[in-house]
């Protein structure tokens, strides 16, 4: 990967649709998120250091650690940065299926997969990501499912934010309150052959474990699965709605209100939470690792 951790952390916007989206969920995890920016602002936010020497050496470390081909940054930042590429293309086909219904454009619905499947595929397949580049994070095997399932329920700041736009964005919002149920009974329902046209999955096919697409399905069925409890728990602990949700992103998202399928692709399409937040995560962890070596 020729990027470089610092200039991707000092690019991060400080505005847009992505950020705004995110603020919303304020409402959820009040207090929770802070849109940091900037390698140097994160390092002093983070650590409290104030030092310019110290700064610069913690980054230096950070840099050296991310550069590191034998650690798994460069490849939880892929996926940070893939399942939201990919979403946007689901995104893009959802509201062209959409569109399809709505117009005398019927054929377009038969390019299109059916959204409420495409959307559990999309949701199933994040949630992996997360699992999968936490394990990257961390060092350890990526279908690590109990480190992961014990980390969880410590997440704060970028992660939490970033369950709670998982959960909201791609769970209740485009399937409803009952999303984990709906989304789990229909994952067990599947077989290979239904992520085969899903552009999520085939995004980040390469790191899901599993030796062929069965076994990846049973690993994100299972993946699911046991993290069901703790999104349940978390929406109930919250009381997270859909009207609550669509309420506060109807104040910049004109005309949402009563168009669900319309606001969910348009979130899939322009909000990429999971690579803005998932970048704040990795640098966080990266000048945690760096403050501990030095």
């Amino acid at each position: 990967m020729s990027k470089k951790i610092y200039e991707i952390v000092d690019k991060l916007p400080t505005g847009g649709l992505t950020v705004r989206a995110l603020k919303t969920l304020d409402t959820v995890v009040p207090g929770q998120w802070n849109n940091l920016v900037g390698f140097d602002h994160t390092i002093k936010t983070v650590t409290g250091e104030t030092d310019e020497a110290m700064v610069q050496a913690i980054g230096e470390r950070a840099i050296a650690l991310f550069n590191d081909k034998k650690q798994g940054y460069q490849s939880a930042l892929w996926l940070y940065e893939t399942v939201d590429s990919a979403s946007g293309l689901l995104g893009a086909a959802a509201l062209a299926n959409r569109i399809g219904q709505d117009t005398f454009l019927g054929f377009l619905k038969n390019l299109s997969p059916k959204p409420e499947k495409a959307q559990t595929i999309d949701l199933v397949v994040k949630l992996v990501a997360e699992v999968v580049a936490f394990c990257k994070i961390s060092g350890i095997p990526g279908d690590s499912l109990g480190d992961f399932l014990a980390a969880l329920g410590d997440y704060s700041s970028e992660s939490l934010i970033r369950m709670a736009a998982l959960v909201s964005f791609d769970g209740i919002i485009p399937l409803g309150a009952d999303f984990s149920l709906k989304a789990l009974n229909a994952i067990k329902g599947m077989g290979p052959g239904d992520l085969d046209g899903n552009q999520t999955f085939k995004g980040i096919k390469q790191e899901i474990p599993g030796n062929n697409d069965k076994a990846k399905l049973s690993f994100m069925t299972e993946a699911f699965e046991s993290t069901q409890g703790w999104m349940d728990r978390f929406v109930s602990d919250n009381n997270i709605t859909q009207s609550k949700l669509v309420d506060n992103l109807a104040g910049f998202i004109e005309g949402s209100q009563g168009k669900l399928d319309y606001l969910g692709a348009f979130l899939d399409m322009s909000v990429k939470y999971y690579e803005h937040t998932g970048t704040q995560t990795l640098a966080r962890r990266l000048i945690e690792r760096a403050v501990a070596e030095i």
